[in-house]
C-alpha cells in the first residue's frame, strides 16, 4: 500500500510539474547592436532608450501571460518598435545612398515553421505585419520593392507616404556618410504558454547602402528563425555575415545535431565563428524550455527580456 501511494504521489507531482512548465513564458527583444559606449550617451538618452524597451516587452508580456500566442507577441513588440524613433526599423528607419527608406522585416512560427519575409519597402507603415501576411495570407516566402507594396495594399495594410519614416537625426547620419554601420535592427523573440515559439525582426538596413542591399533580418535562417524542436532566434549586426554564415539557423542547428545548449550554441556562433572573421553583431534567443540568452561581440545591444517567473531585465552595453 505505501509503495503505491508513493508511486501516485511521484504520478501527481509530474503531473504537477508538467502543468506548470506548460504555463510558463518567456520573451527577449532587441534594439540594434553596435559600438555603442557609455560615454557617448546622456543618461537621458540612456533613460528613454530603457523606458521605449520596457514599453515593447509589456506588450509582448501581456499577451503571453494571457494564454496568446508567441506570434502575437512577436508582431506587436516589433510594431511598436518600428512605430518609435529611436531604432532602425519603421519610422526612424536610416536613409539609404539616394535619401530613401528601405525597410525589410520577417517573422517565423517554430510549430510549423512557416515564414514571411519583405524587402526593399519604402511605404508600409509597419513591415512585420505584411510579413505575417505574406506568411499567412499567400503561398510565399519573400517579397520584395513594389510587389510587397502592391501585395500589402491588396490585404488592406496601412500604408504611408514616405516621408513618415523621415527623422532629423537619421538623416544627419546619412549627411556624415557614416563610415561604419549604423545598427538599429529590432527583434523579437518568445515562448508562450502553449510551447510555441516565435521570432520576428525589423529593420532599416544600413546607412547609406546602395543598389538596393538587402541585409539579413528578412533571410529566413540568417537574422530570423524559429523551431519548436530547438529555440527562437532574432539577430542584428553586419548583415552580410549572418547571411554567410547563416547565424539564426546555425545555432538551432547546433542544439538539434550537436546537442548543445542555447547559450553554448550562441556563443560558439558569435564569439567564436563570427568573431573569427570580424562579424560584429548579436542575438537574442530562447528555447523550447524558456531559457534566454542575450549575447553579442560588439560593446553593446538595446535589449530587454521577461520571463513567467518574474525575473525580468533591460540593458545596452555589454
Amino acid at each position: 500500500m505505501k509503495s503505491f501511494k508513493a508511486i501516485l504521489s511521484f504520478i501527481v507531482l509530474i503531473l504537477l510539474a508538467n502543468s506548470l512548465l506548460a504555463q510558463s513564458w518567456s520573451i527577449v527583444l532587441h534594439g540594434g547592436a553596435g559600438g555603442m559606449k557609455k560615454e557617448n550617451f546622456t543618461q537621458e538618452q540612456i533613460d528613454s532608450y530603457q523606458a521605449e524597451l520596457l514599453k515593447a516587452l509589456e506588450k509582448g508580456k501581456n499577451i503571453l501571460a494571457n494564454g496568446g500566442t508567441s506570434l502575437d507577441a512577436v508582431e506587436q513588440v516589433v510594431r511598436y518598435l518600428e512605430d518609435c524613433p529611436l531604432f532602425n526599423a519603421g519610422k526612424g528607419a536610416v536613409f539609404n545612398h539616394d535619401g530613401k527608406n528601405e525597410l525589410d522585416a520577417a517573422i517565423m512560427e517554430g510549430k510549423n515553421l512557416m515564414a514571411g519575409a519583405i524587402a526593399g519597402v519604402g511605404d508600409i507603415k509597419n513591415p512585420i505585419s505584411t510579413a505575417r501576411l505574406v506568411m499567412e495570407k499567400s503561398v510565399h516566402v519573400m517579397m520584395v520593392g513594389r510587389g510587397a507594396s502592391d501585395f500589402a495594399r491588396s490585404m488592406g495594410a496601412e500604408m504611408v507616404d514616405s516621408s513618415y519614416f523621415f527623422t532629423q537625426p537619421r538623416w544627419n547620419d546619412l549627411q556624415k556618410v557614416l563610415s561604419k554601420e549604423k545598427m538599429g535592427t529590432v527583434g523579437c523573440v518568445a515562448l508562450d504558454i502553449h510551447g510555441n515559439l516565435a521570432a520576428a525582426t525589423s529593420t532599416g538596413g544600413m546607412t547609406n547602402k546602395r543598389y538596393n542591399r538587402v541585409g539579413d533580418a528578412p533571410i529566413i535562417g540568417a537574422g530570423t528563425y524559429a523551431n519548436n524542436a530547438t529555440c527562437a532566434v532574432s539577430a542584428t549586426g553586419h548583415g552580410e555575415f549572418f547571411i554567410r554564415y547563416t547565424v539564426a539557423h546555425d545555432i538551432s542547428a547546433l542544439m538539434e545535431y550537436k546537442g548543445l545548449s542555447l547559450v553554448d550554441a550562441v556563443n560558439l556562433v558569435i564569439n567564436s565563428k563570427l568573431e573569427k572573421v570580424d562579424g560584429r553583431g548579436g542575438v537574442i534567443a530562447v528555447d523550447k524550455n524558456g531559457n534566454i540568452c542575450m549575447d553579442m561581440n560588439t560593446s553593446g545591444m538595446f535589449r530587454a527580456y521577461e520571463k513567467s517567473t518574474g525575473e525580468k531585465g533591460v540593458g545596452i552595453f555589454k
